[in-house]
């Protein structure tokens, strides 16, 4: 993984060198990630940021708290680390000075996802520097997905599955939503430590699955993003369950979902999950090279229509190394797409205070078409009981 992310970041200093770019800041994990082939645990909410400053001509250099260095130091390629610490005069601010020209004329940095505390240093201490995005460029870099990724990718997709099957087999009248958000977080986290050793880099990569599990049932289906909470499950309740915060692994993050209901369906619930499933369908079925971002979001909007509903959702986004990456499934986004693409494609209808349907799979544009990352049955899902 190392040695690619040392590729990738020498890729994008021949375009940096191209375009006439002599340095840019990097600050969003997933960029970092992508490049140096760490991740830091403190966080900007802790008020500590970690940046990576890559020069269109010599190496790279890391910016880390000094509590992660070692880590840090252990995780990435980049041999030029400069540690600041929280009190005293080692700041970040003057560690990032350290590391960007006397008197820059542009500074290039990620403008959509620059912290706040970052923006200010910057804007205060070059008041009349350009500065100017670099996201766009990395962006497209990280478009098409090396091999090494997308195995990655399916690797991650498995542990989705595995996830899932024990949402499935939790679902019973009277058990509680938090009972499946456990039962999900023990299997990922089991499947995921499976494909893990102890030693090298991925010491670093924990197996846990975590972050607040999505999930919604009854009558309250349609809210989307609701977790899950103490209330019971009844028959016939719809249950929704999304991973898409939480099914990654080795950092890259894969969209999958899907609906359950208890031991019984309503004729409605049936008929928006199945349009749900068919409208999915048919943007997978558009996928392919050449093709554009929006005529897939097109493709499902039809039997939308078709079947009555309406919905606001778009049809799906790139993924990677970070949860939205561009270029996304939906109108107004003309984006050629090509092999080595990898997108979250769903299907989703709200009907507010009654049911929902969705569905949702990642998949990789292959020569052909598209290929599944995720996996699990795409129908309608009755438990038994």
């Amino acid at each position: 993984m190392l040695s690619e992310a040392k590729h990738r970041t020498e890729r994008l200093q021949i375009e940096m060198q191209a375009r006439g770019i002599s340095h840019a800041v990097f600050t969003s994990e997933s960029s970092i990630a992508y490049l140096a082939g760490f991740w830091g645990y403190l966080g900007i909410e802790f008020g500590r940021p970690s940046m990576l400053v890559v020069r269109a001509e010599g190496e790279p250099s890391v910016i880390t708290p000094l509590m992660e260095s070692e880590m840090v130091a252990e995780m990435t390629w980049v041999e030029d680390i400069h540690r600041w610490e929280d009190a005293g005069q080692n700041s970040w601010g003057r560690a990032l000075s350290a590391c960007l020209p006397d008197a820059p004329d542009q500074i290039w940095i990620e403008q959509m996802d620059v912290p706040a505390i970052v923006r200010h240093y910057i804007d205060e201490k070059y008041r009349s520097v350009e500065l100017c995005d670099i996201g766009p460029i990395l962006g497209a870099q990280r478009m098409i997905k090396s091999p090494l990724e997308i195995e990655v990718m399916k690797q991650a997709g498995e542990i989705a599955g595995a996830m899932m099957a024990a949402a499935h087999g939790s679902l019973r009248v009277g058990a509680q939503e938090y009972e499946s958000a456990l039962a999900v977080i023990d299997a990922g986290t089991r499947k995921a430590a499976g494909f893990l050793t102890d030693q090298g880099w991925e010491r670093f990569v924990s197996p846990m699955i975590h972050n607040l599990q999505i999930l919604q049932s009854g009558r309250d289906t349609s809210m989307v993003h609701r977790r899950a909470s103490v209330k019971a499950y009844e028959k016939a309740d719809p249950v929704y369950f999304c991973f898409c915060n939480m099914a990654q692994f080795k950092q890259y993050k894969l969209g999958f979902d899907r609906m359950f209901h208890v031991a019984d369906v309503t004729d409605e619930a049936a008929r928006v999950q199945q349009a749900a499933i068919d409208a999915q369908q048919a943007a997978i079925a558009a996928i392919k090279p050449g093709v554009t971002a929006e005529s897939v979001a097109a493709a499902a909007d039809v039997i939308y229509a078709e079947r009555g509903y309406a919905t606001g959702y778009r049809t799906g986004r790139s993924i990677g190394v970070a949860y939205l990456e561009a270029p996304e499934l939906k109108a107004g986004d003309t984006t050629i797409l090509q092999a080595g693409m990898t997108f979250a494609v769903d299907g989703g209808i709200s009907v507010d205070g009654v049911t929902a349907g969705r569905i949702g799979d990642s998949i990789v544009v292959t020569e052909n078409g598209a290929e599944y990352l995720t996996n699990y049955p795409r129908q309608l899902l009755v438990t038994p009981n």
